[in-house]
C-alpha cells in the first residue's frame, strides 16, 4: 500500500524500468526540423487569426446593422397590428389596409430611412 501513496499523495505510480524504456523509445524516433513545425504553427495561427477576425466582423454586422433594422421593422409591424386590434376592440372601428403591398414597402422604407 505504501508504494501507491507517496509523500505527495499523487495518483501516478512511477516505475523506474518503464521510464527507461520510454526514454529509449523517444530517442529512437526520427527528429523533425523545428523550422517545419514553426511554419505550420505560423500558418495555423495566421488562419486562426483571420477566422476570428471574420467572426468578429460578422458579429458586428449582425449587432450593428441587421438586428436594429429587424427590430424596427418588426416593432412597427407589431405596433400597427396592436393599434388596429385596440381600435377594433375599444372603439369598434374596423381597420382595413387597402393596399397591403404598398403598406409593407412604405414600412420598410420608413425603417431604412431612420437608420
Amino acid at each position: 500500500m505504501s508504494q501507491f501513496l507517496g509523500s505527495e499523495s499523487s495518483f501516478v505510480i512511477s516505475d523506474g524500468a518503464a521510464s527507461s524504456e520510454n526514454g529509449d523509445d523517444v530517442a529512437s524516433l526520427p527528429s523533425i526540423s523545428s523550422s517545419i513545425l514553426s511554419d505550420d504553427d505560423y500558418e495555423h495561427s495566421d488562419a486562426q487569426r483571420e477566422w476570428e477576425e471574420s467572426l468578429e466582423q460578422l458579429q458586428l454586422l449582425l449587432t450593428m446593422v441587421i438586428m436594429p433594422f429587424a427590430g424596427k421593422f418588426l416593432g412597427r409591424k407589431f405596433a400597427y397590428w396592436g393599434w388596429s386590434r385596440y381600435m377594433e376592440w375599444v372603439h369598434d372601428v374596423d381597420i382595413v389596409w387597402l393596399n397591403k403591398g404598398s403598406f409593407e414597402i412604405i414600412g420598410a422604407v420608413e425603417v431604412a430611412s431612420s437608420l
